[in-house]
């Protein structure tokens, strides 16, 4: 009893001795706990028949009655499927923004390297509604300038916008053009932090320019880039909403429709909200699982991990 005592006024004496961090934490936790455990009461809809009028509360309990449905529904092989090959697909142009932070890095500091910076880093700032409107534009066969080029040589151009097979080609690739430069920052900061002295002893023990990326720099980055693995790979199903449903079409629908998508429509325009709740739950389930498999994998084979 009187060890639990201790335990606890030493405790109580690390609070008052450190209480200015403290409050300083205090606006942080509250608004987590107010935007990010508070509104998970609302799970409760994906296992009950929800009514707006009667609440959640009062709602009746349907167990496991939508997520039956889904597993059960047509969409749900094709939209686990097309989630799943689009989260995949962005996966491989992971390692682009390592190797533009690494050539980046490899630059004198002048006024190329600045402008080169700003200018890949620009195109982070357009908007996805933006960013959309201009591959449409571009890409129209009809008024777009891939349709101008192709009347040029007198051939008909091709609807790629509405082409299911280059669906995911063109989401992916325009993020890529959208986002490297931004991606990369992270990656430079972390390139800055090598101490000089490394890249001078190289240098005098004979070492190339590829021999010092290969030995200093990759070995430096590849915890920064295990940790945002770890996290891109734990969102694998929660691949973007917002872009890919303003490029859906009724021609690419077959390979546009992903769960979040898919969501929406039920849950918004539908109005079946239990249905819509139980989907999402999966999906979260899905991406936690992941989290922790992946996080445990790297904590096996490597020194990282996020705990």
């Amino acid at each position: 009893m009187r060890s639990g005592q201790t335990y606890a006024a030493r405790k109580l004496g690390q609070i008052r001795r450190n209480g200015g961090l403290y409050l300083l934490l205090l606006p942080a936790a509250v608004l987590t706990l107010l935007f990010a455990y508070k509104p998970m009461y609302g799970v409760l809809i994906a296992f009950k028949d929800y009514s707006p009028a009667l609440g959640i509360t009062d709602s009746p309990w349907a167990g496991f009655k939508y997520f039956e449905k889904f597993f059960h529904s047509y969409q749900f092989s094709a939209t686990i499927k097309n989630t799943v090959v689009l989260s995949l697909y962005s996966l491989v142009t992971f390692p682009i923004p390592i190797l533009l932070a690494l050539m980046v890095n490899q630059m004198r500091p002048n006024r190329f390297k600045r402008f080169f910076q700003t200018v890949s880093y620009m195109p982070h700032f357009i908007s996805t509604v933006v960013m959309v409107g201009l591959m449409l534009i571009l890409l129209s066969p009809s008024t777009g300038l891939v349709g101008h080029l192709y009347r040029l040589f007198g051939a008909e151009a091709p609807d790629l916008i509405g082409s299911a097979s280059l669906f995911s080609s063109l989401y992916v690739w325009s993020d890529v053009w959208q986002h490297v430069g931004w991606d990369s920052i992270i990656y430079i900061a972390a390139l800055s932090t090598i101490d000089p002295s490394l890249y001078e002893a190289a240098t005098v023990d004979g070492a190339s320019r590829w021999h010092k990326i290969r030995y200093i720099d990759i070995p430096m980055l590849m915890p920064t880039a295990i940790t945002l693995l770890i996290l891109r790979v734990g969102g694998l199903l929660g691949v973007g909403f917002e872009k890919v449903y303003l490029m859906q079409n009724d021609l690419n629908i077959t390979s546009s429709e992903i769960l979040s998508t898919y969501v929406y429509k039920i849950g918004l325009l539908s109005s079946q909200y239990s249905f819509s709740s139980a989907i999402n739950l999966f999906n979260t389930v899905i991406n936690f699982i992941l989290l922790i498999l992946v996080n445990q994998l790297s904590k096996k084979y490597s020194e990282n991990s996020l705990w």
